[in-house]
């Protein structure tokens, strides 16, 4: 199975920048999208369809043009989640995920901590969702956790290490990603790929990403019963249709 997840910044400005044709050729068989800030009904379903992705999901914010998170698939799932059932999560459209028989695949937009009220948020989510997603593995072992997690884990997924204070690199947010991998998830780009710098997100300041000033915030992060079947986990650093570019992650079935 070949799962893309991208934080396209505004599902409708993707699709205005070619973000079918890039995915078309990209041919996946699951799509997770994060920052969507789209209704359903304001995205032409259709192009969507004729690129291949018939089933396809979205779980929109309440306040329109904001967050929300899809999931495109060419194959029907047996079950789709939408949202995690917790209201303080939901109201802004940050889970879905869809069950097959083997594998169940979500797609997630951890929120960014811009002020203090956003940062309390921030920190309240990581510790529901982390619960959220523990209880959920007991019932689904093989679960892939892709999107936005709005955190660099380590100095080496981050430009400038030396960045104190800043949302994103906080110590808070670092030990909370590390326990979160030590319950029993696998950062599958990192377990591949231990000494590679990339990065997902680039400031449109100051020429960030021209100059590769960058932080990797996007993560396809698996349950440890996967870890046999990660063929590869990989960064679509060439696609620009949004501040953050796709990861790549192939899972063997």
């Amino acid at each position: 199975m070949k799962i893309i997840s991208y934080n396209v910044n505004g599902i409708r400005a993707a699709m205005n920048k070619g973000f079918i044709d890039w995915l078309t050729n990209a041919d996946p068989d699951v799509v997770c999208l994060q920052e969507i800030k789209a209704m359903k009904e304001q995205v032409d379903i259709e192009a969507i369809e004729k690129a291949g992705y018939k089933y396809n999901y979205w779980f929109s914010a309440q306040k329109k043009g904001y967050s929300g998170v899809a999931i495109l698939s060419k194959t029907e799932p047996n079950h789709v989640e939408f949202g995690t059932g917790i209201t303080s999560m939901d109201f802004e459209g940050r889970n879905l995920r869809v069950d097959f028989d083997d594998i169940s695949v979500m797609s997630m937009y951890l929120p960014s901590g811009t002020n203090d009220a956003r940062l309390a948020h921030k920190f309240e989510y990581m510790d529901l969702i982390h619960n959220y997603l523990n209880n959920l593995r007991q019932e689904l072992p093989n679960l892939v956790v892709c999107g936005d997690y709005n955190i660099c884990h380590e100095a080496i997924d981050i430009h400038n290490p030396k960045m104190k204070g800043v949302s994103g690199f906080l110590p808070e947010e670092r030990k909370w990603f590390g326990n979160f991998i030590n319950s029993g998830f696998i950062d599958s780009f990192r377990f591949l790929h231990p000494e590679k710098q990339e990065y997902t997100w680039w400031s449109y300041r100051a020429n960030a990403r021209a100059n590769n000033k960058g932080w990797r915030l996007d993560y396809g992060m698996v349950t440890q019963p996967l870890q046999e079947n990660i063929k590869r986990s990989v960064i679509l650093s060439e696609a620009v249709h949004s501040d953050h570019c796709p990861i790549l992650l192939e899972i063997k079935k």
